[in-house]
């Protein structure tokens, strides 16, 4: 599923989807080559423009994602789960406590920059006929003829959201900063005083005298 959904272009995948119908009249929610069936449904009803565009837009960017995901996780130090498996933690706390936060560090900047770009992709689904941003500039700009000034609005529009996109992001980046320099500060504090703890010059006995 990822080497396909990475190889085709969004476009095709689109269109293909789109124009199932040519392919598939109707798709059936059933148990495979038996004659069990719970439902049946004309194809054109259920791939409309919208639909189209969603499974579409889902299929491309979720195999890119995965492996972003993946990446993240598989640059962790594997002593990491040694040392927690090691301390008796149970997996999913080593990975939501652990791993995680670590994770996210390599997760983050990659996975918005693939938000940004599907963000930018959604202007792919004007061959659906769908009217989105860059549609509805098309439509406009074939009756008025004014192409630079409406595709200047387009970008601006495509300016701002990117914008925004970006600024959650860093928003998102500093409060996980902020929270590993608390972490490390408690870490250090704690060693600080375990270390107090252990070179702290034991005391002499204190014998008593009898007169």
């Amino acid at each position: 599923y990822m080497w396909l959904s990475r190889t085709l272009p969004l476009i095709v995948v689109l269109i293909i989807l789109y124009n199932l119908s040519y392919l598939y009249d109707t798709l059936s929610l059933g148990v495979p080559f038996t004659g069990i069936t719970w439902g049946s449904f004309e194809t054109i009803n259920v791939l409309g423009q919208f639909s189209t565009a969603i499974v579409g837009l889902t299929l491309v960017q979720s195999a890119y994602t995965a492996e972003i995901i993946r990446g993240g996780f598989l640059g962790a130090d594997h002593g990491q789960y040694e040392a927690a498996a090691a301390l008796g933690l149970p997996a999913w706390r080593r990975t939501v406590r652990i791993i995680l936060p670590q994770a996210l560090r390599t997760i983050l900047p990659s996975g918005f920059n693939e938000i940004i770009s599907l963000a930018k992709g959604t202007a792919m689904v004007y061959v659906l006929a769908m009217p989105e941003l860059f549609y509805t500039i098309q439509m406009i700009y074939n009756r008025t003829q004014e192409v630079i000034p409406l595709l200047m609005v387009g970008a601006v529009w495509y300016l701002v959201i990117t914008t925004v996109l970006s600024a959650i992001q860093h928003v998102i980046e500093r409060g996980l900063a902020r929270s590993e320099r608390r972490s490390a500060v408690t870490q250090n504090r704690a060693a600080s005083r375990s270390r107090s703890v252990t070179t702290s010059p034991a005391q002499e006995p204190v014998h008593a005298s009898l007169s």
